[in-house]
């Protein structure tokens, strides 16, 4: 930090000071014959569409898939440098959705550019997110005894529609501030083997030490096939709620979260929306923004709920 703030023109890298690639094509191969070991079943039959968003799966999740059996249909492997995540990828989920429905594939999975989240798509095209994954997979570890204390860990963000189904199945939960690196250290504070973000990040202890959304999308499509089901059905006993988050610019966002008022206001909500839903208001880590965000049975009610908290949010800062 002293160096690029006390020099006034930072030097450029040229010629063989920008540094080299070195493709480790060993290292590849043991990781793809380790991923193609997670499956106990051949994905044979099966139309699967891979969407590697230009990103670090491009080479790998495609020879995954085919080394399990799937005809395999992707895009997202074309990479040159600069289009990574670009239209594309589990952050532009309705690539895959469209794709899916063109092709009429059995399932979709998307990852982010460096390949540590997944998103899936049933049959229909519609998304099945990292919370509907975490049921899937939570509902599977209990009946194979593999679900350690019978728990879930997931982040305030995540739906109320999964914590409902986890509780149907009798499934425990805990959960952590927004951050993957949170639900781990949760995870290894409680022995656990579950755990995930809405956004696709889901850590299965027993195959890795952070989320990997291959291993994700493997563990998915084993569920798919052993079931002998399709996506759709085999995710359909969970009701995801109505959800709005708003992120509102602030001058000084602790201060605003700590407000009498605001606080005031948020335990009112709170008690009116009771057991059919809920409010967070939290700081950004990142961002000198507030974050609301909202979950009821009805989406007019999150959107009555979540502009009366950004009305008071904005009238603190006049």
């Amino acid at each position: 930090e002293d160096y690029i703030d006390n020099t006034p023109i930072l030097p450029y890298a040229v010629g063989e000071n920008i540094g080299r690639i070195i493709d480790y094509s060993e290292g590849r191969n043991r990781y793809i014959g380790y991923l193609i070991s997670l499956s106990k079943f051949s994905f044979k039959g099966y139309k699967v569409g891979l969407d590697c968003a230009n990103g670090s799966a491009w080479m790998i999740a495609k020879s995954v898939f085919e080394a399990l059996g799937a005809k395999v249909y992707a895009i997202g492997i074309s990479p040159n440098g600069t289009n990574i995540n670009e239209s594309i990828g589990s952050t532009n989920i309705n690539t895959l959705s469209k794709y899916v429905l063109e092709n009429k594939l059995d399932i979709g999975f998307a990852f982010d550019g460096d390949a540590d989240r997944c998103i899936a798509v049933d049959e229909t095209g519609s998304v099945v997110n990292g919370d509907q994954i975490l049921y899937l997979l939570s509902k599977r570890m209990k009946e194979s005894g593999e679900l350690a204390r019978d728990t879930v860990v997931t982040t305030v963000m995540s739906n109320l529609g999964l914590y409902k189904a986890l509780d149907d199945l009798e499934i425990k939960h805990e959960s952590t501030n927004v951050g993957d690196r949170y639900v781990y250290e949760r995870m290894m504070e409680g022995g656990y083997s579950l755990g995930g973000e809405q956004s696709g990040h889901i850590i299965m202890t027993k195959y890795a030490t952070t989320g990997d959304g291959i291993v994700t999308a493997v563990k998915v499509m084993e569920a798919v096939v052993d079931s002998k089901n399709t996506l759709s059905r085999i995710v359909k006993d969970i009701k995801m709620f109505p959800q709005i988050t708003l992120n509102v610019k602030v001058n000084d966002k602790n201060t605003v979260v700590d407000n009498t008022e605001l606080k005031e206001l948020i335990e009112k909500i709170s008690a009116e929306l009771s057991d059919n839903g809920r409010i967070l208001v939290r700081p950004s880590g990142t961002e000198p923004v507030v974050r609301i965000m909202v979950e009821a049975s009805d989406y007019l009610l999150c959107q009555k709920y979540s502009k009366t908290v950004e009305g008071k949010i904005l009238s603190l800062e006049v």
